[in-house]
């Protein structure tokens, strides 16, 4: 810069005035080089015009003293305003010294550069957009500074570049994405409000299609949503909502695969406004999309059952998440079970093309495949296409099935989400059976703890996928028995005193423990769900106690009632825990004599008119003879009323305690119910039920003069005398039909099975008391 001669064409007064401290002098300057420059392009002098510029730029604006930079700044300035329209040609080298300016410590010099590339761009428009991402570069640095003046002058400046953008048709997107990616993650609040203002530009230029580029930026405005300052939040949320808007109205055009797990990450933000945004976009996306979305279903869960238990304060969370799982789950139908692993790259067109048929050759030729693609055509309706190119959909529901049991196992999840993943599991079993028995294994043991919930609702849906895994014809394998389970052993047939004709049990036994003629058949989980769900109760007595009932009410109904009992009672002849036995019959008992559920059965077993019946009641009375009162109130239920009298008679030779005396006070006040009227209008007909009577004596005198030993006498005593109830009618009861009926069963094995069964319970007593005392010495030592 010494040499005047390396300066030429500008004069020793312009260099001397370029680099003065005074702005007016540089102003002065400024003229002189515009001038200058004019004439050379009045001459098209392009060599002497490049060589002035090269000047401004080595020389002066990236100099090392500061006011040389001003001075190369505005002199750049007016060589763009010389220039006029022919400044594109030259932008290049007038932007990037100016550019460099931007990043100087003095702010004053900031300003000056911002100053100079607006006049550069004001004069070139259009031609500027080539250069736009160098310009968009600066220009997101400039909108941090901290200088409010720097960041006046490039807002003026980012104004002037928007409306170039706006009014042209020649904007690179392609080349501007990468950038805005990049810039969109700024933490800076300056830097994200002016992000997010060039995007709503952009967005309302027609020409312009953005969303196109959406999963590239998508990402970074829910972040930019998340903004402390409520401003930028409010300018991130219309420029969500106005994508919104635009993938609404063009859904073909959406790439919605490749957003969906971006949205599924801001579904679980700890920001109320990111969460619900997202969740509001999901449940637009599964609705526009429809079973594209089914590949990440297990994400989507992930996302939304947690938000189902949420309370009122992000209500409009969970009104939101729920519609989304509520969708998700319609996309599940029953072709998704016949999509075996010999396809799971299966692809859907958007439209039917000749290039499809081209394709698979095979179906043409094979009657098998012509099905499989008949299969395929039914799926189409719901496969809504994204795209005019062919999408792969698959339910990974090994993923989902993963998703579903860490919500159910997790304890902290709330009531709502555990009955949302139980809704899911059995809407799975229901849709896709096939595949989900491959899962039962893992699941049943929660499926089981579950039962021990504290919500009502939440074991009511537990029971009924239980039930619908237990009856499901998927869940029947080969041989007819249900997964191995460990220690415990599939027991071998009841041997009963019936004869064939009645309906005695196969030699298999597996089926005749099951169910018998009349009733339905389970599949091989059915006797698996009874062993586990006994030993749920042995090994958890207070949920016995307090929900064991309604459990098995509630079974009753979904399932069948006689399988159930049938079952149970099967399992419990078996049982080595004789108390427990004891307390389960009790329980089962007090559920056959008093539940509404149960009607049918007690007039299937009042009459045992049916092999089936007498059946039943031969496999109940075996595992009832574990507690002696509930024998007797089983006889009393079917009418063997002899049978009864023949049991009391054998109460003598048992011990009596506290616990059993208490047992006979409840069957008293049971006979006394509306459910053992008929036995009491029996009571009529003393020459035709000589037992019953005898039996009813026989409690009473088993009871000490208590209210129930009042209660029992009064009823005695109103017992008519038979020579009173004489009549001209010598027709006999339809009772003695029904003695005639049931006289195949051989009541004298039973009563050796009930001593037998009795004689180990006072083993055991004596056993426990044994072990007690010997505790206690050991205290006492």
């Amino acid at each position: 810069m010494n040499a005047e001669r390396d300066l030429s064409p500008l004069t020793p007064g312009v260099v001397r005035a370029l680099t003065d401290k005074l702005y007016e002098k540089r102003k002065v300057a400024a003229l002189e080089i515009e001038k200058l420059v004019r004439e050379f392009v009045a001459q098209n002098n392009t060599s002497q015009i490049k060589h002035v510029i090269q000047i401004l730029s080595q020389e002066f604006a990236l100099s090392q003293h500061p006011h040389s930079r001003k001075g190369g700044l505005i002199g750049l300035a007016a060589c763009s305003i010389a220039l006029g329209k022919d400044s594109g040609l030259y932008l290049k080298e007038l932007i990037e010294p100016v550019l460099t300016c931007f990043n100087d410590a003095d702010s004053r010099l900031r300003y000056y550069a911002c100053e100079a590339l607006y006049n550069i761009v004001k004069v070139a428009r259009g031609s500027v957009l080539p250069h736009f991402n160098v310009l968009f570069d600066g220009l997101s640095k400039l909108a941090a500074d901290p200088d409010p003046n720097v960041k006046s002058g490039s807002e003026l400046l980012d104004r002037l570049l928007k409306d170039i953008v706006t009014e042209s048709n020649q904007f690179d997107l392609v080349g501007f994405i990468p950038l805005l990616r990049e810039r969109i993650y700024s933490n800076n609040q300056y830097a994200r409000q002016f992000i997010i203002s060039w995007i709503l530009v952009l967005e309302s230029v027609p020409d312009i299609n953005l969303l196109d580029y959406l999963p590239e930026i998508l990402d970074g405005l829910f972040q930019i949503l998340g903004d402390n300052s409520k401003e930028i939040r409010k300018m991130c949320e219309v420029a969500l909502g106005e994508f919104l808007k635009e993938i609404k109205k063009n859904p073909s055009s959406v790439k919605f695969a490749e957003m969906a797990n971006i949205l599924v990450i801001h579904c679980q933000a700890a920001d109320d406004l990111i969460q619900l945004t997202a969740m509001c976009w999901m449940r637009e996306f599964i609705q526009l999309a429809g079973r594209v979305m089914l590949p990440y279903s297990s994400g989507i869960l992930t996302a939304v059952l947690p938000c189902l238990s949420y309370d009122d304060r992000k209500k409009n969370i969970k009104e939101v998440a729920n519609v989304c799982n509520q969708s998700l789950m319609k996309l599940v139908i029953p072709e998704d079970d016949e999509m075996d692993e010999a396809k799971p790259s299966m692809t859907v067109p958007a439209e039917p093309t000749s290039e499809e048929s081209l394709s698979k050759p095979e179906a043409v030729t094979t009657g098998e495949s012509q099905n499989e693609l008949d299969v395929t055509a039914l799926n189409q309706p719901l496969f809504f296409p994204c795209s005019c190119e062919r999408i792969q959909v698959t339910l990974n529901l090994d993923g989902i099935v993963q998703v579903l049991d860490y919500h159910l196992s997790d304890t902290s999840i709330g009531m709502m989400t555990r009955i949302a993943v139980l809704k899911w599991l059995y809407h799975l079993y229901i849709k896709t059976p096939r595949k989900m028995f491959r899962h039962t294994d893992s699941l049943f043991p929660i499926l089981l703890r579950t039962l021990s919930d504290e919500s009502d609702e939440v074991i009511l849906k537990d029971l009924e996928l239980l039930a619908e895994i237990a009856s499901s014809p998927a869940g029947q394998t080969e041989e007819g028995h249900g997964p191995s389970d460990g220690s415990d052993v599939r027991p071998g047939p009841v041997e009963l005193h019936v004869p064939a004709r009645a309906g005695q049990l196969s030699s298999s036994s597996t089926k005749g423990l099951e169910c018998s003629p009349s009733t339905p058949t389970m599949n091989s989980y059915f006797y698996k769900f009874m062993i586990n769900l006994l030993k749920r109760f042995s090994s958890e007595r207070k949920l016995l106690e307090t929900r064991g009932a309604f459990i098995i009410r509630q079974l009753c109904l979904l399932l069948n009632a006689e399988n159930i009992f049938h079952s149970m009672a099967d399992i419990l002849l078996r049982e080595e825990d004789l108390k427990f036995a004891s307390t389960m019959v009790h329980t089962l008992n007090t559920i056959l004599l008093t539940s509404s559920e149960l009607f049918q059965l007690r007039n299937q077993l009042k009459d045992l008119k049916t092999p089936e019946s007498r059946n039943l009641f031969c496999c109940l009375y075996r595992s009832w003879c574990h507690n002696p009162v509930t024998t007797v109130s089983l006889c009393f239920l079917t009418q063997n009323y002899k049978h009864a009298y023949d049991l009391i008679q054998k109460f003598g030779d048992l011990e009596v305690t506290v616990d059993f005396l208490t047992e006979v006070d409840k069957l008293v006040q049971l006979i006394e119910c509306p459910i053992f009227t008929y036995l009491r209008l029996q009571l009529l007909d003393v020459k035709n039920n000589p037992y019953l009577i005898k039996a009813l004596y026989g409690l009473l005198m088993l009871l000490p003069q208590s209210s129930a030993f009042q209660l029992l006498s009064h009823r005695l005593q109103c017992v008519p005398n038979p020579e009173l109830m004489q009549t001209t009618d010598n027709t006999k009861p339809s009772t003695s039909f029904k003695r005639t009926a049931a006289s195949n069963i051989d009541y004298t094995e039973l009563l050796q099975h009930f001593e037998k069964v009795q004689n180990k319970h006072l083993e055991a007593r004596h056993q426990r008391a044994g072990r007690a005392e010997q505790l206690d010495r050991r205290v006492v030592l």
